[in-house]
């Protein structure tokens, strides 16, 4: 079955008057969260000395947080579908906020390892929650454009936490960095506050449900093929990325011989411009080709992948620094083409009034196997053998990701006149 988006009768429909308000209220604070997530990774060699930690202790750092988020997600996905979406954006940012500055308090490792936890709590909330507040916003039509501008923030928050926490970690030490961190998201929560709520399927025509039996909609969902490999591809996409995003800045440091504030800034103003320009190019052409055919963009998001695969390889095969930050580039930019057209393949092949949860457990299953384990088990490799050796063998699952991406598209055509029939 092939509908096209202009079949839909939300096609017409226009963004809701307060839509622009909550879009940059949650892109901003989707730009903190990425920037306290980074912080801890320029700021690793600095937390290593300090506690005595080898590298396999030092990716527990990103393992823990990743793990209580993923747990916590469903939990906030389920609340999303029956609460206000925007009360549980404003506990969340609030929390992680709050733990962010906490970190900079910690006095041993067990301690920040706790703070990393209640982070990813924090986060819980109001990641599974956002993409769904968005797709009620903003038309079928416009969700691909929207929601890249919502995932620009990813880039630009990593970059961010690149550069202030490398020029804050190597002026003051890395304690300051955390504390600074933390003072952005308080005052974006208050803001949120304020933020619309919208209706549940306002966006999708008259025929949307607006609520859902939890074990119907399970049950929906366990059956929906393309749902479950967009997740497998951006599963092992987010293996991937969350492993090199948390070793790389280190890598820089300890094999090619940079200092420490200055690999945090190269790296964060190359994930920051490459970042920027794929999520917007990826947003643009998403939407265009969707337009054309029913998981245009997915199509797109997995060629992207497969190309970026290369670039990973290349990025530390070659030997001058110059091409090698070429090759960043270009994988980063290839990989964050699809940050738009992913999330909004997901909101778009499900019922709205299952959209949260739908998206919690994506969050689930793509740091389950994915960046919950992949910056111990690099570390794990590194110490056995070496983090060149390690980062390498990381462009395998984006390409893999890719294979599954370019089932999605296919699969994709049949799942969405079933998510508008809710």
């Amino acid at each position: 079955m092939n509908a096209q988006p202009a079949a839909s009768p939300a096609a017409s429909a226009v963004p809701a008057s307060n839509a622009g308000y909550a879009l940059l209220i949650l892109t901003l604070i989707n730009l903190v969260n990425y920037l306290d997530r980074y912080i801890v990774a320029v700021a690793l060699p600095d937390i290593q000395k300090e506690f005595g930690i080898n590298d396999t202790q030092s990716g527990l750092l990103g393992t823990m947080f990743i793990v209580v988020f993923m747990l916590a997600s469903p939990l906030g996905g389920f609340l999303g579908d029956r609460y206000p979406r925007r009360l549980l954006v404003v506990g969340g940012v609030v929390l992680w906020s709050l733990a962010t500055g906490a970190s900079g308090l910690a006095t041993s490792f067990g301690a920040l390892l706790l703070a990393r936890a209640v982070i990813g709590i924090g986060e819980a909330g109001y990641g599974a929650v956002a993409p769904s507040i968005i797709s009620d916003l903003y038309p079928r039509t416009q969700r691909t454009r929207m929601l890249a501008f919502f995932y620009i923030a990813i880039p630009v928050g990593a970059a961010a936490g690149y550069g202030l926490g490398g020029w804050l970690t190597q002026a003051y030490s890395w304690h300051v960095a955390f504390f600074a961190g933390g003072v952005p998201g308080l005052i974006l929560g208050a803001m949120a506050f304020f933020m619309p709520e919208p209706q549940r399927g306002a966006m999708d025509g008259p025929d949307a449900q607006a609520k859902l039996p939890f074990m119907v909609g399970l049950k929906g969902l366990a059956r929906n093929a393309a749902f479950w490999a967009v997740t497998a591809g951006y599963t092992l996409m987010t293996f991937s990325i969350g492993g090199l995003g948390f070793w790389m800045p280190t890598y820089l440091v300890r094999e090619r011989g940079l200092a420490q504030d200055s690999s945090g800034f190269i790296f964060g103003a190359i994930t920051a411009v490459a970042g920027l320009l794929g999520t917007v190019a990826g947003g643009w052409l998403g939407d265009k080709l969707d337009r054309k055919r029913e998981g245009g963009g997915l199509w797109m998001s997995g060629i992207g992948l497969m190309l970026a695969a290369p670039c990973m390889y290349l990025a530390v095969s070659l030997k001058a620094v110059g091409p090698t930050f070429a090759a960043i580039a270009l994988a980063q930019f290839l990989i964050f083409l699809n940050s738009g057209p992913i999330n909004a393949a997901i909101v778009n092949c499900v019922p709205p009034a299952f959209r949260a949860f739908a998206m919690g457990l994506n969050v689930l299953c793509i740091h389950l196997l994915g960046d919950a384990i992949s910056p111990t088990l690099i570390g794990t490799i590194a110490d056995a053998s070496s983090l060149h050796t390690a980062i390498a063998v990381n462009a395998l699952p984006v390409l893999l990701g890719g294979f599954a991406l370019l089932l999605g598209a296919r699969l994709f055509r049949e799942a969405v006149p079933l998510a508008r029939q809710g």
